[in-house]
């Protein structure tokens, strides 16, 4: 969860970057790429992962993952934008005190994954809407398969389901039409990918 950064550095120019796709696609390697090319550049960067199973919302979240609880879909979106709210005020302050903020996973991925299972995508934004808001989202966009043979084992109840991960896939793809969205090739390789996003984080963050 957000690391604890110095923020004094370009105080007041927060900004936060919202990495989604499906599991398997790369998020958490290009957060940490993304965050140490943007310390190379002298900006104070902060991280989170969500979810984040070390808070007691977050061991429910892993216990119903892992199947050893039974909650119904609107239940465990709940409980994944409560584990969000868990953190709003340090990702709030990491924002306003001047960080780059970097999330592995972010309020686009309970639209995502709720409305594969048929809830309301415009509900799950609206409970939402009093975290700290993206900035950008970098959707990293690879195919089922790929998520599936990337970890042959060791899967959750989500990652089993390949009918699931189209339709979360299918959501992805159409809130990437919305403004401040970008769409990456996640089966192309780390390196390119990162670069990728280099490109566009100094297009934001230094702008001509």
């Amino acid at each position: 969860m957000p690391n604890a950064p110095d923020c004094t550095m370009r105080k007041g120019f927060g900004f936060l970057v919202a990495f989604e796709g499906l599991d398997q696609s790369g998020k958490a390697t290009q957060v940490e790429e993304a965050a140490r090319w943007l310390q190379s550049r002298g900006l104070a960067v902060a991280t989170a992962s969500f979810p984040d199973y070390e808070t007691p919302i977050g061991r429910e979240i892993g216990l119903a993952l892992q199947g050893a609880r039974s909650f119904a879909p609107d239940v465990m979106q709940l409980l994944y934008v409560a584990n969000r709210y868990e953190w709003r005020t340090r990702l709030a302050e990491a924002v306003q005190g001047g960080a780059v903020v970097l999330c592995d996973r972010y309020v686009s991925s309970s639209v995502a994954y709720g409305e594969a299972q048929a809830l309301d995508p415009s509900w799950l934004v609206d409970i939402q809407r009093h975290l700290p808001q993206p900035d950008l989202t970098l959707f990293l966009d690879i195919d089922p398969d790929t998520a599936v043979r990337r970890k042959a084992s060791g899967r959750d109840r989500y990652e089993r389901d390949r009918d699931l991960l189209v339709r979360v896939r299918e959501s992805y793809r159409r809130q990437c039409l919305e403004p401040g969205w970008v769409r990456l090739d996640g089966e192309t390789d780390v390196a390119a990918v990162a670069a990728e996003v280099r490109t566009i984080l100094e297009s934001r963050l230094w702008p001509r």
